[in-house]
């Protein structure tokens, strides 16, 4: 029996955006929400263990309206992403900003009272039977507090960013909307979204690639200015709030959701960029066999071997399946279940939103992933990761929700250990030494990604916000930075680059996630120091890794590594693990190509 390629949403709500369900848990919830702001108004700092009761009794209904919230947004950003063009999703999604930040202004007023209570109270509440579970969130929530503005500020701060701050950032699914790119194939001309668009230009067929990504960059060329204005008015309206909390690294946010040191990102960065060597090495041998002088942008990730036949969806359902197995019955039952209920959505057609995701529904315990399918190995690839981030909440149902909020760098842990699983089982079970040859060069893809790619835009970012602290920035000098990132990152090994990469790239537009690059590599590299762990201890790491995964919103980043693997991740050594596994990949390619090439 064939999957359905497409996601079930009205198991959650009925109706899409026009469901008069949803509505009603809408109303409800922003009834609770103001409830919980008027509360908190109220509210004084206690002085004494008897008094810390109202306290509490904000945190159960504080949990509860904010797993409802991620519950609705959920929903809302599964709409707007398979139809780009759901009026009413747009309306409903500037309704779930208004209600987030009304949630958010609240808690601001009770971290504000959490900052007031003395530190011996604060050490005898936060350790009692009632609270305890909650210490790590608590405590963060508290400091952070005392590095803010006041919670009247944030709160102001909040709104105005409901129409300013996070309406930019909103208006990225307005332009990508109205991109439309022409692609003839056998006489026919049809007109791509820039998900379909975007699947072409990985296409075997490097004539297919070249044609798609002038047109690609035609496209967004002609929009670019519209996209500068966009970045430009959200990193100003971040600065001016750093500003005023006076915070002068940009990194500051980023560090601190990530739970993470300055020092353990410094350390990872050094590391990635002394085994850079290998992969230029890599680079030069790929274009040789392709028969090139140099590989252009779009041949980065373009496959050795040109196949006529595709990968389908049920295929690459039960190969990811089958290799979880090996790893995790836990993940294999989890996977197979998601296929079954229909919480994917893989469509290939007009109108979705490009790029994959997988959201959460807390409320119902439910995930949702999302991407189009076009039936290659990067695809695959991108089912996999989604599906890791999927069973990554699955494991920390039963914790209380603000235990569950964990960040995106250990969020992307899961993902690309989940990619790991299933390519080296495939590689080692290659039959032949062309088909190790491509599944291996596949799985090399990865590193270049996370060791040049995410490299480039953090370099484009980080230069990006410290020239706009002087002005705006015209379109032609934010595709100066792009460039001059990609060079820098990728060590001048390509023969062309793509300057309008930032206008794009969603991940520049998210106000959720400031600096949405570096975490992608830490989870890379973090997972594929758990893997190298892995394959050292045997099946019973099946298990650590569970429990790896279910603390991961309750410690930093340096604490859980030490905790569970007993690694510090400030010094060198554990990222070296993972570099060299990464570099030994890469060795082996080399050695199996150097006869071919």
């Amino acid at each position: 029996m064939a999957l359905r390629p497409t996601w079930d949403l009205d198991s959650i709500f009925p109706g899409g955006s026009a469901s008069p369900q949803f509505l009603t848990f809408i109303e409800q919830l922003e009834s609770d929400v103001l409830g919980l702001q008027s509360e908190v108004k109220k509210m004084v700092v206690p002085a004494a263990i008897e008094e810390t009761s109202e306290l509490e009794q904000f945190i159960e209904q504080f949990q509860s309206a904010y797993a409802r919230t991620r519950e609705a947004s959920a929903f809302v950003s599964c709409l707007s992403a398979q139809d780009v063009n759901d009026k009413k999703a747009s309306q409903l999604s500037g309704r779930m900003t208004s209600l987030g930040a009304a949630l958010q202004a609240a808690k601001n007023q009770f971290d504000n009272v959490l900052r007031g209570i003395d530190d011996a109270l604060w050490a005898e509440w936060t350790s009692s039977e009632s609270v305890s579970e909650l210490d790590f969130v608590l405590n963060e929530s508290r400091n952070l507090a005392m590095e803010k503005m006041s919670p009247e500020l944030e709160s102001l701060a909040l709104s105005l960013g409901v129409d300013g701050y996070h309406g930019w950032g909103k208006f990225y699914n307005t332009i990508v909307s109205k991109i439309k790119i022409p692609y003839e194939e056998s006489g026919k001309t049809e007109l791509l979204s820039a998900g379909q668009a975007f699947n072409r230009m990985h296409d075997p067929r490097r004539e297919v690639r070249q044609k798609m990504f002038e047109q690609w960059e035609q496209a967004w060329g002609e929009s670019a200015d519209y996209c500068a204005d966009t970045i430009n008015h959200l990193s100003g309206f971040r600065l001016k709030l750093y500003e005023s909390r006076g915070w002068e690294d940009v990194l500051k946010e980023p560090l601190a959701i990530g739970r993470m040191e300055r020092k353990t990102l410094d350390t990872m960065w050094a590391v990635i960029q002394d085994a850079k060597p290998v992969l230029v090495e890599y680079l030069n041998r790929k274009a040789k066999l392709m028969g090139l002088e140099g590989l252009a942008w779009t041949d980065v990730d373009a496959p050795l071997r040109a196949s006529a036949s595709k990968i389908t969806y049920d295929d690459a359902a039960v190969n990811i399946v089958e290799q979880f197995g090996k790893f995790s019955p836990r993940l294999a039952e989890f996977s197979q279940m998601a296929f079954d209920k229909g919480w994917i959505e893989v469509e290939d057609r007009a109108g979705k939103r490009p790029g994959g995701f997988c959201t959460s529904f807390p409320a119902s315990n439910q995930t949702r992933i999302f991407m189009t399918f076009g039936g290659t190995a990067s695809n695959v690839s991108t089912l996999a990761h989604e599906l890791g981030h999927a069973y990554h909440q699955h494991v920390m149902r039963g914790i209380p929700v603000l235990n569950q909020k964990y960040a995106m760098n250990v969020a992307e842990t899961a993902s690309t250990f989940a990619e790991m699983i299933v390519f080296d089982a495939m590689v080692k079970g290659a039959s032949s030494i062309e088909e190790k040859v491509a599944l291996l060069e596949e799985k090399i893809q990865n590193s270049v990604a996370f060791f040049m790619n995410i490299h480039a835009r953090f370099l484009f970012e980080t230069r990006f916000y410290e020239k706009r602290r002087n002005g705006l920035l015209s379109t032609e000098e934010i595709n100066e930075l792009m460039v001059e990132a990609q060079k820098e990152a990728y060590c001048d090994a390509l023969t062309s680059y793509h300057p309008h990469f930032w206008a794009s790239k969603l991940h520049f537009y998210s106000t959720g996630m400031p600096f949405y690059n570096f975490p992608y590599t830490f989870g890379y590299m973090f997972s594929t120091g758990l893997y190298v762990r892995a394959m050292q201890e045997g099946p019973t790491f099946a298990d650590k890794y569970d429990a790896l995964l279910r603390d991961t919103a309750i410690m930093s980043v340096e604490d859980l590594a030490k905790k569970h693997l007993n690694v510090d991740l400030t010094q060198r050594d554990f990222w070296q693990s993972a570099a060299d596994s990464c570099v030994a990949d890469i060795k082996e390619f080399l050695e199996m190509t150097d006869n071919m090439a």
